[in-house]
């Protein structure tokens, strides 16, 4: 196996944000903050890629799915959807 080259950054968090880490780390949910955050910006570029191929595929097979095709679809793979939230009306 060949040994994994690390970079230094410098990044600015959300408060909340931060904080959420360091508790993974203290909780032993990760074994430090650069680990803890070093999976999360590669899970987010695993998802960011995913989504670059769907794309793609989508785009050679004729666009994106149809509401009805994104129900088929999430019944097929047992996916509940998000309900969406509506938008508060406006008093007249």
């Amino acid at each position: 196996m060949g040994m994994t080259s690390y970079q230094k950054l410098a990044v600015s968090l959300p408060s909340r944000v931060a904080e959420r880490a360091r508790r993974a780390v203290r909780e032993g949910r990760a074994p430090s903050l650069s680990a803890y955050v070093a999976e999360a910006l590669d899970e987010k570029s695993t998802v960011d890629e995913l989504a670059s191929l769907l794309d793609a595929m989508l785009a050679e097979t004729g666009g994106p799915l149809t509401a009805a095709e994104q129900r088929a679809a999430d019944r097929a793979l047992g996916v509940t959807p998000k309900p969406r939230r509506r938008s508060p009306r406006r008093a007249r």
